[in-house]
């Protein structure tokens, strides 16, 4: 239960991102800006608690240089270039929707690597989850460009790499320094990115409306930086590592469904029938793959008239990497891929 807690707790904390966010974009920063300023945050929020993780010994961040560059350049810079890339071609929510495919991904990386077909709850768990993404965010309308769906599905790959990292990481690296120097590396790219004017980068420094006052501009760049940056991500990657990557990507699903709830509460932003019906089917999906039963360890004692020890966890679906800084349809969405 406490791998489901970390889970949800990491899609509560990406879904009411957006709430934080959504005062700065409209004050007139720049989407590229407000991530690059909060993984700045969250970068030295967490540098002191990653160091205390390594007990003074940096020594291991070399070792695992390569995974600390992949995360830090694939699962957080990599999907947030590639999600703005993207919105700059096709619509947001076809966007979004592409981005939120990445539990499905992995279900199907797993297949291909096992060769043997998923358990028919997890497919069934799938289809519902798919259904009510289409139901939540919608397909959206406008052309379908090329580049742009292309950028979409390499965000939804950085989103899953951030999961099979998350994984696959715990023997190299705690998951507070793994993130914290992941956060280094992926300031430090997006700045890049802003200096040579791949991604635009514009700051304003006024006060802005914050939950029904007036608020100076670091006030929700401080929220969406230690709560759905800094936590959401310490949250999620304990939760890959209690659950592993493909039950703790579906739960990553729940983002869409509290940004919704966020939406509504605190903006007063009305969801429709058919998005309360999409939540549902999310939840049911969830659930779906939750009840998805491991194989009995090799070896295990039969007869014994005791449970089978559980398998390895198998490979399989963030921001990511949830979306950071653009709403869902009505409601403001966070998370890993924006």
């Amino acid at each position: 239960m406490t791998g489901i807690a970390l889970g949800v707790t990491a899609g509560l904390a990406f879904g009411v991102g957006g709430v934080f966010v959504k005062p700065l974009l409209e004050n007139g920063w720049s989407p590229g800006a407000a991530v690059l300023a909060r993984i700045s945050i969250a970068a030295v929020i967490l540098a002191v608690p990653g160091i205390l993780a390594l007990r003074g010994d940096l020594r291991p961040l070399w070792r695992a240089r390569w995974t600390v560059l992949l995360f830090g350049l694939i699962a957080v810079a990599g999907v947030q270039f590639f999600f703005y890339a993207s919105l700059e071609r096709i619509p947001v929510s076809l966007t979004l929707l592409i981005e939120y495919l990445a539990p499905i991904a992995l279900v199907l990386l797993a297949w291909l690597r096992s060769r043997r077909v998923p358990q028919r709850i997890v497919l069934a768990g799938s289809v519902l989850a798919l259904a009510g993404l289409v139901l939540v965010i919608g397909p959206g309308g406008g052309r379908l460009d090329p580049l742009g769906l292309a950028f979409a599905a390499l965000a939804m790959l950085g989103v899953c790499v951030y999961y099979l990292v998350g994984e696959s990481s715990a023997a190299q690296l705690p998951p507070l320094a793994l993130i914290a120097a992941g956060f280094v590396v992926g300031a430090v790219a997006l700045a890049l990115l802003g200096v040579t004017g791949l991604l635009p980068m514009r700051f304003v420094f006024d006060e802005v409306a914050f939950l029904g006052a007036e608020a100076p501009w670091f006030v929700p760049l401080l929220a969406v930086g230690v709560l759905s940056t800094a936590v959401a991500y310490t949250a999620g990657l304990a939760a890959i590592g209690r659950l592993g990557s493909r039950l703790a990507a579906f739960l990553g699903l729940s983002e869409v469904v509290f940004a919704g709830i966020a939406g509504w509460v605190l903006l007063g932003e009305v969801l429709s029938v058919l998005q309360i019906v999409g939540g549902v089917l999310i939840l049911a999906g969830i659930v779906c793959v939750k009840l998805e039963r491991r194989p009995a360890a090799p070896g295990a004692a039969e007869g014994s008239g005791e449970e089978p020890a559980a398998a390895a966890v198998e490979l399989g679906a963030e921001p990511i990497p949830v979306t950071a800084a653009l709403p869902l349809p009505p409601s403001a969405g966070d998370g890993r891929g924006a």
